[in-house]
């Protein structure tokens, strides 16, 4: 029921929004978003995010954006339609980079709360809107009684040797990393290994999960790793997300030396048995909730982007982008 919430709250400012329309684009200075990502190219911000096809918006300034109507994938490749029962092209929590003279995006096919998911890939040349992204096949899948993790939530990270990695991951045993080959794809021999969970495997004290009866309550999800002055940062996201005003969704950070980990956060305690530093929450005021986050450097500052939990707008998820700062020892904030 709190799914169907937020749907229609997300609906009814969507229905709002076009009333802006121009053309094949609407206009916004606070864009409905899931799960967004960015990419910069040409002056302009790409903003990917969860929807039908996956939605894309572009600014020139990161205040107004236009909504492109046309979804970047027109047509939902048949093998993920194969691969994961019950998916029907509603495609979640993009990631975008480029690498080697190449765009690739990442992006999960799932149903929600169930584990039989899988990450599917595109690439392009352009991140134009008259260039077509190419279907690259599938990266990883998972499958229910079959795995203890969750293909959804792809991040794609470059390490300091020019060697690709990605990290996913949502509840089960928490966030994987693994590493990828010149193709984008997970190199042969390789197996994703837990990097972070929510909380250690004997605490016993994890609330009920209000939204799945199969994802159990490791509730951590939506990770993120920033390269920053020899330090890999690993943004996650924690607890419940999708429940509109209900949301408690809020980011954690912790940061290694090497992308595999073992990351701890600010005051040494391992992320794999549940450490991480608060790095945002809702204030209760203009968000009940803030998650899903993505880290850049764009035009020499680090910028943050995630989508809030909006009080004002009865609980949709819109965009939220905030410059971040360092402290002397090396540890974000906003």
């Amino acid at each position: 029921m709190a799914f169907v919430v937020w749907t229609v709250a997300t609906l009814s400012v969507a229905q709002s929004q076009q009333h802006q329309r121009r053309g094949h684009l609407s206009e916004t200075t606070a864009p409905m978003v899931h799960d967004p990502v960015m990419a910069y190219a040409d002056s302009t911000y790409h903003l990917f995010s969860t929807g039908w096809g996956i939605q894309h918006a572009t600014s020139r300034d990161l205040r107004t954006w236009l909504v492109a109507d046309t979804p970047v994938m027109t047509v939902i490749p048949q093998w993920a339609r194969d691969s994961v029962p019950g998916f029907v092209g509603h495609v979640w929590a993009p990631d975008v980079i480029q690498w080697h003279g190449r765009w690739w995006m990442a992006y999960s096919c799932s149903t929600f709360g169930r584990n039989g998911s899988a990450i599917g890939l595109l690439s392009n040349r352009s991140l134009s809107a008259r260039s077509p992204w190419s279907d690259e096949g599938c990266i990883v899948c998972s499958r229910e009684g079959r795995d203890n993790w969750n293909a959804i939530d792809p991040n794609f990270i470059i390490d300091a040797d020019d060697q690709p990695w990605m990290t996913y991951g949502s509840f089960w045993d928490g966030i994987q990393i693994v590493r990828l080959d010149t193709t984008m794809h997970v190199a042969q021999g390789c197996k994703p290994v837990t990097i972070a969970r929510r909380h250690a495997t004997d605490d016993t004290t994890a609330e009920p999960n209000p939204t799945s009866k199969f994802a159990g309550t490791n509730a951590i999800e939506a990770p993120f790793i920033f390269h920053r002055n020899g330090w890999y940062y690993l943004f996650v996201s924690w607890d419940y997300c999708c429940r509109g005003i209900q949301s408690n969704y809020r980011v954690a950070v912790g940061r290694s030396r090497s992308v595999e980990g073992p990351y701890t956060d600010r005051e040494g305690r391992p992320m794999l048995q549940g450490g991480g530093t608060l790095f945002v929450e809702g204030d209760k005021k203009e968000f009940e909730a803030l998650g899903h986050c993505a880290v850049y450097h764009i035009d020499n500052r680090d910028i943050f982007i995630c989508h809030g939990y909006s009080i004002a707008h009865e609980g949709a998820s819109i965009l939220v982008s905030r410059n971040i700062r360092w402290t002397p020892d090396g540890w974000p904030e906003l």
